[in-house]
């Protein structure tokens, strides 16, 4: 009998977890929908910009060249197959062999997704292609490709036994120029791993503050490379936790007094990427600052106009475009503000004219900056006017206080909680973790062991 009522139960038990596994709640779909919804993952296509490919590739040398050229071929047909191209002449002046033989496998597609598509593309080879334009496709070098791979190996092998020839010596200046040599030259063969390693190496034989920040910038510039943000942030705090650099003031000052020509950056930035806060970085980009002066200008509808005329070339950025939408939704939130901010109430039929758009969108854009809580203001759909909210500042002036009070008190009693365990010689011991175990067992022997503690805790 028990053993049947045992199989009995078993078999309940298994039929209310397979009716648990089918039957899942809609609230956990919707929220896995709405997760994925919000993750870009698909790239946006750019079929149209007035971008200048070359002058936009000679503000830049290195690595951080190529990247932008490979991201502006995957993202623009139109410049597809000149960006590739011209990513193909830059990584032969390199060591870099598998993306010279990636780049040429992308060519190849691009020009068979052309002929495929009667698509006529410019500076392509060969022959007839779509459109019947005649140029010189690049051609895949297998000669270039074996000896540069030769040279890279013997430099490789060189820089490697120049470095255990200074470990022998003992020199630590010699070391570190080694471990240097080294990252340059994995990261003109594509290595990037290898060289934050060989870069990270240099940090313990640098002799100088001096070294310390080229070693930092070193590593910040491969964790760039590599996207790895986290780890770019580590290393700028390393360096500006520098002893002989760490007098903040002078430094922001030194910053803010930067001058244009002193700017030269090309492995990472342009002088138009950098914060546009400065004039005279704000004059190589006319078109940022004429859309600055409209913002303040409260000439919403023209600032706007001209923020979408630059988006297709703002959208071939590769660290810009993932953040674009989010950035441009933003400053459209800002303007919306702004223009409502002096008014007790404003006409919705106006408002729509200044920023270009329909009263119904207005509404909605308005309504979502309502319910954020952005703009204190309630809408008369029948009037198409909208109002300001009369907010009561002593009222709130008394709540923040009594909230501020809340949080004070709190505080004072969690001191008087900590003092009276350190007077009282209570110590709470954490058991040591054995395979991970279950958070409830873990919790169960630290209010023991506080108890024991507390109860036996020997006075000196």
């Amino acid at each position: 009998m028990d053993r049947s009522q045992t199989s009995e139960s078993q078999h309940v038990d298994h039929n209310i977890i397979e009716n648990a596994r089918n039957n899942v709640e809609p609230m956990v779909i919707d929220m896995a929908v709405e997760e994925n919804d919000n993750t870009e993952d698909e790239p946006v296509i750019v079929e149209s910009t007035s971008l200048d490919l070359e002058t936009y590739a000679n503000c830049y040398t290195g690595l951080a060249k190529l990247q932008r050229l490979v991201f502006i071929a995957d993202r623009c047909p139109q410049l597809r197959v000149e960006a590739l191209r011209m990513a193909i002449q830059y990584v032969q002046t390199t060591y870099n062999v598998n993306l010279y033989t990636q780049l040429h496998r992308k060519m190849q597609e691009a020009v068979s997704g052309a002929n495929a598509g009667n698509a006529s593309l410019p500076d392509i080879a060969g022959g007839q292609v779509g459109g019947g334009v005649v140029a010189t496709l690049p051609v895949l070098d297998m000669q270039w490709v074996e000896s540069r791979a030769k040279k890279a190996a013997l430099k490789l092998e060189k820089l490697d036994t120049d470095l255990k020839n200074s470990k022998v010596n003992s020199i630590k200046e010699s070391i570190r120029r080694g471990h240097d040599d080294l990252g340059d030259h994995y990261l003109d063969c594509g290595d990037l791993s290898n060289a934050l390693k060989c870069y990270s190496r240099a940090r313990d034989y640098c002799t100088s503050f001096r070294h310390i920040i080229n070693m930092c910038l070193n590593v910040i510039k491969v964790s760039i490379y590599l996207n790895n943000w986290s780890h770019v942030l580590s290393y700028v705090s390393k360096a500006q936790a520098t002893p002989e650099v760490s007098e903040s003031r002078a430094a922001a000052k030194s910053f803010l007094g930067a001058q244009l020509d002193a700017c030269d950056f090309p492995d990472l930035l342009s002088t138009s990427n950098v914060a546009i806060s400065f004039k005279l970085f704000l004059e190589v980009e006319p078109q940022l600052r004429d859309i600055i002066f409209k913002f303040y200008e409260s000439k919403y509808a023209f600032c706007l106009k001209l923020l979408d005329e630059l988006k297709d070339v703002l959208m071939l950025d590769m660290y810009l475009a993932p953040h674009l939408n989010t950035l441009y939704t933003r400053i459209r939130n800002r303007a919306l503000i702004q223009y409502f901010s002096p008014y007790m109430s404003a006409d919705l039929e106006k408002m729509a004219t200044a920023f270009n758009t329909t009263i119904s969108a207005l509404e909605d854009e308005l309504m979502a900056l309502i319910l954020d809580g952005q703009i204190q203001a309630r809408i008369d759909s029948h009037n198409k006017i909208l109002y300001a909210k009369a907010v009561e500042e002593r009222s709130m002036t008394f709540e923040r206080s009594l909230e501020m009070g809340r949080e004070h008190i709190m505080r004072v009693k969690g001191l008087i909680l900590r003092s009276a365990l350190i007077k009282n010689q209570i110590h709470v011991k954490s058991p040591p973790r054995e395979g991970g175990g279950g958070g409830g067992q873990g919790s169960g022997d630290v209010t023991m062991a506080a108890t024991n503690s507390s109860a036996s805790a020997p006075r000196n």
